[in-house]
């Protein structure tokens, strides 16, 4: 399978991220070009190579995954309904914020339930995103799971 090689998140017109939603932004951008698995469909019988740079972007409400060839040059650009996203995101923040305040002051075993919480949740957003890019992208969960992430980024500022 193909990856991709480099990301990019529009973010232009969004609210200033918190602390902690840049660290995850960070980390999931680090991990992702780390390892990564993304390849697009043949269409007539080619398969576009890769590695790709991937930029994704919220306009018009829809969530936009930009992709091109490594050396430039556009290999494909698909555009998402966010409407399939947003309990999950939604949840996702909400568990976020108990895990974050849960680390200030909680003991480990509350923690580590509600960590398992919260990745469960972050577990169904890539299920959706798999979903979504069905015929338009091929990922891995992990992949998936990095990109979710970015995409809660772009939606806190949406």
């Amino acid at each position: 399978m193909s990856r991709i090689c480099h990301i990019e998140i529009d973010d232009r017109g969004l609210a200033a991220p918190t602390p902690e939603v840049e660290q995850e932004r960070k980390v999931a951008i680090f991990d992702l070009l780390e390892d990564n698995s993304f390849a697009l469909p043949a269409k007539d019988g080619v398969s576009p190579e890769g590695p790709f740079r991937l930029a994704l972007a919220i306009r018009e409400k829809r969530l936009v995954f930009d992709v091109e060839a490594e050396g430039g040059g556009k290999v494909a650009e698909f555009h998402l309904s966010l409407g399939p996203f947003r309990q999950v995101v939604k949840d996702y923040f909400q568990i976020c914020e108990s895990y974050f305040e849960a680390v200030k002051r909680l003991p480990p075993s509350q923690i580590e339930a509600i960590d398992m919480a919260r990745r469960g949740i972050h577990n169904e957003g890539a299920r959706v995103l798999q979903e979504r890019l069905e015929g338009k992208a091929e990922l891995d969960i992990d992949t998936a799971r990095r990109l979710f992430t970015l995409i809660c980024v772009l939606h806190f500022g949406g």
